[in-house]
């Protein structure tokens, strides 16, 4: 199987199950410092990044905006001076589909890639 940053989010529709505890577990072992968060009933995929400063923190919200458009799939980003808290789940199902696991792989390599 390609490493999950290297797979395309898929389309999903309002009937598409959630992910069972199992794949979730599965799934979260292939990433690093990711947890899992409740929110309004709705499991989620959170994780905080640091930065030296709010113009670091800026630009790497800048780059995840730009990856989250080209794959239509849009997290909750919240972005202060020297860390960025980033959420991802799937709005239609409410709660966590793989392209949420998808998408938390390309924020890491865009975290861990050139600025």
């Amino acid at each position: 199987m390609k490493e999950l940053a290297q797979l395309h989010c898929s389309p999903v529709k309002a009937n598409t199950p959630a992910l069972t505890e199992d794949e979730i577990r599965q799934l979260l072992a292939k990433l690093s410092g990711w947890r899992i968060d409740e929110k309004e009933g709705e499991q989620r995929l959170q994780k905080i990044f640091k930065f030296e400063n709010f113009v670091q923190a800026v630009g790497f919200t800048d780059r995840i905006a730009a990856e989250a458009n080209q794959e239509d799939h849009h997290p909750a980003i919240l972005t202060e001076w020297g860390k960025v808290t980033v959420t991802w789940w799937t709005h239609k199902i409410k709660g966590l589909h793989q392209n949420d696991f998808i998408m938390a792989a390309k924020t890491d390599h865009i975290f861990e890639g050139p600025v």
